[in-house]
């Protein structure tokens, strides 16, 4: 869709990645979902193709881009009806690498963005634990210092995105003892191989079976002073600095999950006869897509507002909330209408909507919980309702 805060330049990209999506995912996707991952061949083919290193900047093989581009990114990928393929995309573009990107020395940058950026190196952020989700602060897993030599590191990770196929893991481990809550969390880099780290177990979801996803365990793994990444006891401010990249990309991906199913359902109510006429032709049935259709341009509206306020470096942390919980609560409401004038055919399995209905459910709960993301919009009600 043409809109004025996306230039001539975000609407190449966007038709490149259609066809992309159209040629390569679409009709080769439905075995990704048997193998519970995105063959790594696709993933260097996107980074070929300049998709991965978007929001990387340009002395480091990126194209510099910002959160219009991020947008963009999650729109077409959603738009596949296979969230796990675009979750497994936008974890490595715009969750897990922005933090080398964002607090990265420069031996860190040169060592491993053109590796990232090109799709050679996969990525992922490993802060989530069994008792620490929404709230990162209570995560246990501990980095004590080794002498002159780095860190010893040991705890364990729950619901990693690209964990079990990832090369390179942001790993946010306590480690100061004595500080409470958010203070004394730093960021790690931990390659797969490296001693003491394995994946615990591949995890099986409801939905995104495209995605790979794990418990990660860390049992005595040395990390050399090289790999701390950012500043020492301030990882806790670069994971909520960098959630609001999240939380807009997966509201992104969300709103045009929407209006796939919505696509797909008015399509085929057209097409199915009951009672002698179309589904189509009742007026309940067509008001209540009318209305889904309408928050779903609402909600594809702010998307792109908050991108744009992002863009030029605007404080957009209430926008950023406000559109995390609409549209994780929105693209299950979708799903629930498209999935009721489907009939029987929407509860079979391997249907397009089927699918998306299982595949959406966690977008209310990952990157922030509804509830939680409400709690953020509170906290600044005023700035939101201003004039």
């Amino acid at each position: 869709m043409s809109s004025p805060i996306f230039t001539e330049e975000h609407n190449l990209i966007r038709d490149s990645l259609r066809r992309f999506v159209d040629d390569e995912v679409i009709p080769k996707a439905d075995k990704w979902e048997v193998d519970n991952m995105v063959p790594r061949p696709v993933l260097r083919r996107m980074g070929e193709l300049g998709f991965l290193g978007m929001r990387i900047p340009t002395e480091y093989g990126g194209a510099g881009m910002d959160a219009r581009a991020s947008v963009i990114l999650a729109e077409e990928t959603g738009r596949s009806t296979f969230g796990g393929f675009a979750i497994t995309v936008l974890v490595h573009t715009d969750m897990a690498s922005p933090h080398i990107v964002n607090a990265g020395s420069e031996e860190q940058k040169r060592r491993f963005l053109p590796a990232v950026a090109r799709g050679e190196k996969i990525t992922a952020i490993a802060v989530t634990e069994p008792d620490a989700g929404s709230d990162v602060a209570g995560l246990r897993t501990r980095a004590v210092r080794d002498g002159n030599k780095g860190w010893v590191l040991n705890g364990a990770k729950m619901f990693i995105t690209n964990g079990v196929h990832a090369d390179l893991y942001i790993v946010a481990a306590r480690t100061d003892p004595e500080s409470k809550g958010s203070r004394g969390i730093s960021m790690f880099l931990i390659e797969k191989g490296t001693p003491g780290f394995r994946v615990g177990r591949a995890l099986q979801k409801q939905g995104w079976s495209c995605s790979d996803t794990a418990e990660l365990v860390f049992e005595d793994v040395r990390v050399p002073n090289e790999n701390l990444l950012g500043e020492e006891n301030r990882g806790f401010y670069a994971v909520m600095q960098n959630f609001q990249n999240e939380r807009l990309v997966v509201g992104a991906q969300a709103v045009s999950e929407c209006f796939a199913m919505l696509r797909m359902t008015v399509d085929y109510v057209m097409n199915r006869k009951a009672f002698g006429a179309s589904l189509w032709d009742k007026q309940t049935i067509r008001q209540r897509l009318s209305m889904a259709a309408a928050k779903s341009e609402a909600a594809r509206q702010l998307v792109h507002h908050t991108a744009w306020l992002d863009a030029q470096g605007r404080d957009c942390v209430a926008q950023v909330s406000m559109l995390k919980a609409l549209c994780g609560e929105l693209v299950n409401e979708v799903a629930y209408v498209c999935q009721q004038f489907h009939g029987g055919f929407g509860y079979i399995k391997d249907s397009a909507i089927e699918r998306m209905v299982r595949d959406v459910r966690v977008e209310a709960i990952g990157g922030g919980a509804t509830e939680v993301m409400l709690e953020e919009v509170a906290k600044r009600i005023h700035s939101a309702l201003a004039d």
